[in-house]
């Protein structure tokens, strides 16, 4: 069994998504609803899938808790942590889809040092109290700031998307960082979002085996970040690659990697 930690959904008549360039980006220029998700989940041989917020919007995270497709195993949403998060959270109870997460776009929020914020830090804690996660989307500059807010509240699980902006750095300039943020026991990362990669399998390998060393494949699971992998083939391929790279490891490793660590990070039912 294979859980594709990472895949988006938009409508972008409901949710605009306004960092969408038509002229560079026509492989994603379009919606994407659950029939399409499943498709893909097919053709790269994936049995369920983690939605995770494309926009910081209360109504996005509605929209897509309410979507009535069982292979979606959770969503990643998205709170004001600043606000009163037990009670955005009790307004979210209820629906089709499970809420597994939150995620706010720090990487492009404008204020580099967000995640920093003491009333971010409080928003945090209330997510560690109420059994859920928070999914960092960085830049690799942010890593060091990541890794002490992390260490600074072991009751909340956080898991790097994107193996913490390598695709967009340079591996001299992302590892250190990097590496400080695997120390963190309560962190897990993510393989995904390394589509910029895929036409060169020899330097994907030698992240993978950095992101293996570092976390171990017991703190690491596999995501295509589909629709965007169109932008660099496809999730069938994306999966191959992964695949390819996970070859050395046992098959309780792989597993790990496929399903378990995210079973258990985002603690799904499936």
């Amino acid at each position: 069994m294979t859980i594709d930690a990472h895949v988006h959904l938009w409508n972008r008549a409901v949710d605009p998504q306004d960092w969408i360039d038509p002229a560079t980006m026509s492989e994603i220029a379009r919606d994407f609803g659950a029939g399409d998700l499943v498709e893909m989940l097919d053709a790269s041989g994936a049995e369920a899938a983690v939605v995770v917020q494309a926009s910081n919007s209360a109504g996005e995270t509605g929209r897509l808790l309410a979507l009535d497709e069982p292979r979606i195993a959770g969503v990643v949403g998205w709170v004001d942590l600043t606000r009163d998060v037990p009670a955005q959270l009790a307004a979210l109870a209820g629906s089709p889809r499970p809420l597994v997460g939150i995620r706010h776009l720090t990487h492009i929020d404008p204020d580099p040092e967000w995640l920093g914020r003491p009333e971010v830090g409080a928003g945090l804690e209330a997510l560690g109290a109420a059994g859920l996660g928070f999914d960092l989307v960085l830049r690799a500059a942010q890593l060091g700031l990541a890794a002490r807010v992390a260490g600074e509240r072991p009751g909340t699980r956080f898991v790097l998307d994107h193996l913490g902006g390598i695709a967009e750095a340079e591996v001299a300039a992302w590892e250190p960082g990097f590496r400080a943020i695997a120390r963190q026991a309560n962190v897990v990362a993510k393989l995904s979002g390394l589509w910029r990669m895929a036409a060169d399998p020899a330097a994907l390998d030698r992240i993978v085996d950095v992101a293996l060393e570092a976390f171990g494949p017991d703190r690491l699971m596999y995501g295509s970040d589909w629709p965007l992998v169109r932008m660099g083939g496809d999730a069938a391929g994306w999966r191959a690659l992964v695949d390819a790279a996970l070859a050395p490891l046992s098959a309780d490793e792989r597993a790990d990697v496929l399903t378990g660590t995210a079973t258990r990070h985002y603690r799904l039912s499936r």
